[in-house]
């Protein structure tokens, strides 16, 4: 069994109405201490629910720190970054409720410029919240938050970690209801630069069979080549349960929409081991992005036209059984009911759901729920 390369702690991983449990993850790299500096994937939930897990598990963050660490307060003061998917409330309330009592360095927050500038302009802007971000880095500035622009073309490393590297891709989280505009997130592959390993951690998205332009099939094209040997973990939300109608899953999965998601990687996987078919059926393996050429400021983005998804190919019956053995994915953000019996919740029930379909195709891979309070080895 491989070494894990890297520790994470989830502050919450539902996706609302408890304001206690909202989408916060801490990481390290798995050979250096708590103390030595996290990285804040998301930041819906904070000080407060993390609170409460030390409450339950006051030694979470001490089995490896020399020194001991016993506070909620002390523990998100060590956050050097954030890395943020989207700008939903659910994924930064806590980004703006913390920062006024945030201590130490100023804390970068890593996202694709969109994100960066709903910050900017809508939260931190000296009405909704003061002003306590900024693009300008030079020293002395008066801010807590130092906005980093990600490049989906590239990794990036990141800055207070250099054996970490992030590359963001894009993805669809449905439309705006006003508007109709179409409206993103993002997922995060994640590398430890010594070992060359990574992670997959996915923000919210909606299924590319609902799209008019289909985003993660890419994000799947670019892990294929990677699994098992070098990307082995996968965090992927799954919102709603199979009795959701699809109309009003508002950008999100369902137990369904996650199977064939997670079919689609598999597919994209047989076809990186096996090129001949893939260029046979007029497809490759890596591929190439379909969301167009973007600007990196949303108010003069130009998307080109999308380039036309080509049908999956037709394979052998039994073709992906097992191909994703040594893939394991982690589901997230499921919505409960606070209303609910005692008992089993509906995370509960979608993952089981979940598990039951995925078992069904006979693809090797398994899957986990994430809980709040939990140390994830990855």
């Amino acid at each position: 069994m491989s070494t894990h390369v890297f520790d994470l702690v989830v502050v919450g991983s539902g996706g609302g109405v408890d304001e206690t449990d909202l989408s916060a993850y801490l990481l390290k790299p798995s050979g250096a201490s708590w103390d030595a500096g996290i990285i804040a994937l998301e930041a819906g939930s904070g000080k407060g629910a993390l609170k409460q897990i030390l409450f339950q598990n006051p030694d979470l963050f001490n089995t490896d720190s020399s020194s001991p660490l016993i506070s909620a307060d002390q523990i998100y003061n060590l956050v050097q970054c954030f890395l943020v998917t989207h700008s939903h409330l659910d994924h930064v309330a806590c980004l703006a409720i913390m920062a006024g009592s945030l201590s130490g360095t100023r804390k970068r927050v890593y996202a694709l410029m969109d994100v960066l500038e709903d910050l900017q302009e809508h939260i931190f802007n000296d009405r909704l919240w003061p002003k306590l971000g900024s693009f300008d880095d030079r020293p002395g500035e008066d801010y807590k938050y130092l906005y980093t622009a990600l490049d989906p073309q590239m990794y990036h490393k990141l800055e207070s970690f250099p054996n970490v590297s992030v590359k963001v891709a894009l993805l669809n989280h449905g439309h705006a209801a006003e508007s109709g505009r179409q409206y993103h997130s993002s997922a995060f592959f994640i590398q430890d630069n010594t070992s060359g390993k990574e992670f997959l951690f996915f923000g919210d998205v909606q299924p590319d069979s609902l799209s008019s332009t289909p985003l993660t099939i890419d994000v799947w094209r670019d892990a294929a080549p990677k699994i098992p040997d070098i990307l082995n973990v996968i965090f992927i939300e799954c919102s709603w349960p199979s009795s959701r109608e699809d109309s009003s899953l508002y950008g999100h999965l369902k137990p369904e929409h996650l199977r064939d998601e997670i079919i689609s990687l598999a597919t994209q996987v047989y076809l990186s081991r096996n090129p001949t078919i893939a260029t046979a059926n007029g497809s490759t393996a890596a591929g190439t992005s379909h969301s167009g050429t973007r600007s990196p400021r949303r108010k003069k983005r130009k998307v080109d036209p999308p380039a036309p998804v080509p049908a999956p190919p037709v394979l052998e019956p039994g073709s992906l059984h097992g191909i994703l053995k040594g893939l394991r994915v982690y589901v997230m953000h499921c919505k409960d009911q606070l209303n609910g019996q005692p008992g089993s919740t509906m995370k509960d029930l979608i993952v089981s759901q979940v598990q039951t379909l995925v078992e069904a195709e006979n693809l090797g891979v398994e899957i986990f729920s994430v809980d709040q309070g939990t140390h994830i080895r990855i």
